[in-house]
């Protein structure tokens, strides 16, 4: 294998460690959500095989049913994206307030879920797009990519002379979508910063 190969095959094989954590991090927090849709009572949630990740989370780290299920979990999952990532407890009400708001009743859960995937992939495609080469910053100087990332944000949601039309679309999902599910642009750039620092090949927090 030459050096060439040798260098490629690293940079693959970073790239796919990067992919695994990032995904790591969005799957814990679709276990946080679905360990919140269980803990609402109203949603009459009891069987864990309808909630995939929170199922797998439950079995892999045998966390235990604290009461009702979903509650025990919910704990154990905060825990984790608070040690791991530096999440806020204001960024937990962000996500509690948008299952209550969201779901009602059994039916809601998948459209809750689609809708928080398409919100998810348009903040951070937008992002990326719209910032581009501010988001080459080292990742050491990170008060200044909190900062860019915020500055971001306020774009997506207030900017609207938005020229290509992918962008423009996408932005228009995304203020529909945060609407609905009641996320304002601190939630937003809480839930960014993390990913887009994974992106950059550093710890996110």
């Amino acid at each position: 294998m030459g050096l060439l190969d040798r260098f490629t095959k690293k940079q693959e094989e970073k790239q796919a460690e990067i992919q695994q954590k990032e995904e790591e991090f969005i799957q814990l927090i679709r276990v946080y959500l679905q360990a919140a849709i269980a803990a609402e009572p109203k949603l009459g949630l009891t069987n864990v095989k309808y909630l995939p990740d929170l199922m797998l989370f439950k079995r892999t780290l045998k966390v235990p049913t604290q009461g009702r299920l979903g509650m025990g979990e919910r704990t154990a999952a905060k825990k984790l994206l608070k040690s791991q990532y530096g999440l806020s407890d204001t960024f937990f009400e962000g996500l509690d307030k948008s299952v209550r708001k969201t779901c009602h009743k059994q039916n809601d859960v998948q459209s809750f879920f689609f809708m928080f995937q398409q919100f998810s992939n348009d903040l951070i495609s937008a992002l990326s797009s719209h910032l581009q080469w501010k988001l080459r910053i080292p990742s050491f100087f990170r008060k200044m990519i909190h900062t860019v990332i915020e500055d971001g944000v306020k774009d997506l949601m207030t900017k609207n002379d938005w020229t290509a039309a992918d962008l423009f679309q996408a932005v228009q999902r995304l203020r529909k979508n945060a609407d609905k599910l009641g996320y304002n642009q601190k939630f937003m750039v809480d839930y960014a910063y993390p990913i887009l620092m994974i992106a950059k090949g550093s710890k996110a927090k």
